[in-house]
């Protein structure tokens, strides 16, 4: 059984904490500390509150922070999470902006800005990595998930698809899917019970 937040500044302080690591976006840490450090989620659970942020409008990790701090103490939690998540990021975000505008023609800075990039890039790989476990108690199947996998990496790498382009071509076809798979154990299920 997971853990909860203890309190609305344990939330607050746990979503501040993990924005403050994150480098290029936080589902990296987001995952580590839900999952490993704080036990909020299980990673099956993490993997299924992430698909749900996924969907939704706004940024992934904004829904996931809205999510559980509305599961755990409703909308004053989604209210703590949510400033958690954006509060110092905010402060320093503005603060390397006007820096940035001062010394983005310096070559080294435009060069760590670079090789930010490709660490954020490799950080969200590994993630996806890790929770590739998760894909065998996955109702898509792993050969469904493997053949979406591929036609995402040809439509977005080969043919240059813009993302909502790819989303569409390949995230409509897992949905559906998805919601036949889930109706089809359903049904096997209650021949069962029977």
């Amino acid at each position: 059984m997971p853990n909860r937040p203890a309190s609305l500044l344990d939330l607050f302080l746990s979503f501040q904490w993990m924005a403050l690591q994150g480098f290029g976006g936080v589902l990296t840490v987001v995952q580590r500390v839900l999952c490993e450090q704080k036990r909020w989620l299980t990673e099956q659970q993490f993997a299924e509150d992430w698909a749900v942020s996924q969907v939704l409008p706004g940024p992934n990790v904004v829904n996931l922070a809205l999510i559980l701090g509305d599961r755990y103490f409703g909308i004053r939690g989604a209210l703590a999470a949510l400033a958690g998540l954006f509060l110092a990021p905010l402060i320093i975000v503005a603060t390397l902006a006007v820096l940035h505008g001062q010394f983005a023609n310096v070559a080294f800075i435009a060069g760590a800005v670079k090789g930010m990039g490709a660490v954020a890039a490799g950080m969200i790989g590994a993630v996806g990595l890790k929770l590739l476990p998760t894909i065998k108690t996955s109702p898509i199947g792993k050969p469904m998930f493997l053949a979406m996998t591929s036609a995402s990496f040809v439509l977005v790498a080969l043919f240059r698809l813009p993302l909502i382009a790819a989303i569409l071509c390949v995230g409509l076809p897992s949905i559906c899917w998805t919601y036949r798979q889930l109706k089809l154990a359903q049904a096997s299920q209650r021949e069962s019970q029977a």
